[in-house]
């Protein structure tokens, strides 16, 4: 997590209840706001320092934009307490106007001998070093994209997408890597489980702008791996809303978490 705090460039406001967060361009989409990823990620850096738990569940509502070189202030309220689980929930603000609110339970091993078990499988896409940069197509565009290195596994290029009448496919890959290679944790696997989004154009054969209302994360167990996949499948498309999910893989076939998102969606011209 600490990782994750210097990566975000986050700092104490008074306590652990309170953060403060610069939107750094660094930190932002094309559009000049803050990534979704990293209003989550920061949240969940608050909430664990705050209930000194690691992340289990954890959902982002998005109600408005944190515009590049604004300041986000985020409080952390500490709901209940119980013996394994701590309940709580995180709200970003910029100046008076509320940006996000997170809700999560956070806890420990509650039920050691409950039995294990993962029944989805990770795709059968090439190793990292295999796979081409993909890259926006943006000149001169400062944002998140630029501090994470992804590699396309499954689906089209940008430039592919560009073209017209190509049917397209609901499930692509990503292979991310964050930097420093930051171990996975709740806030490094909420930046990378963003990009759900992208998905969107995967599925409908063309590119697509695709904006967050909520990214809910589950974690399901970390463990360190320099590369994740993040393995994208689109579920559905309807009148101008889409949902999808991403299972977020480490290089040798764990399951670290899943993300889901709904989104609002419009074709891209660019």
């Amino acid at each position: 997590m600490t990782q994750a705090r210097e990566f975000l460039g986050m700092e104490h406001a008074g306590d652990e209840l309170h953060w403060r967060l610069e939107v750094t361009p660094e930190l932002t989409t094309p559009g000049k706001f803050l990534f979704g990823g990293c209003g989550l990620g920061a949240a969940l850096v608050g909430l664990e320092a705050a209930s000194r738990r690691p992340t289990v569940w954890a959902t982002a509502q998005y109600l408005s934009f944190a515009r590049t070189h604004s300041v986000l202030d985020l409080t952390v309220t500490v709901a209940a307490v119980g013996r394994n689980i701590t309940q709580a929930r995180a709200v970003g603000f910029v100046d008076d106007r509320e940006i996000l609110t997170v809700n999560a339970a956070l806890g420990g091993p509650a039920h050691l001998d409950a039995g294990n078990g993962v029944w989805v499988s990770p795709p059968d896409v090439p190793s990292p070093s295999t796979c081409p940069l993909r890259r926006l197509p943006i000149p001169e565009s400062v944002s998140i994209f630029d501090r994470l290195e992804v590699r396309l596994a499954k689906g089209r290029s940008f430039e592919e997408l560009a073209e017209q009448d190509v049917p397209g496919q609901p499930d692509s890959a990503l292979w991310v890597r964050i930097p420093g290679h930051l171990a996975p944790s709740a806030p490094t696997l909420a930046i990378i489980g963003d990009y759900v989004t992208g998905g969107v154009s995967q599925a409908l054969g063309r590119r697509a702008m695709s904006r967050s209302l909520d990214n809910t994360l589950r974690v399901v167990h970390l463990e360190p791996s320099e590369w994740v996949l993040c393995d994208i499948r689109i579920q559905a498309v309807a009148d101008g809303f889409g949902q999808g999910i991403a299972y977020l893989w480490s290089e040798t076939g764990s399951l670290l978490a899943t993300a889901s998102q709904s989104m609002s969606i419009r074709f891209w011209d660019l």
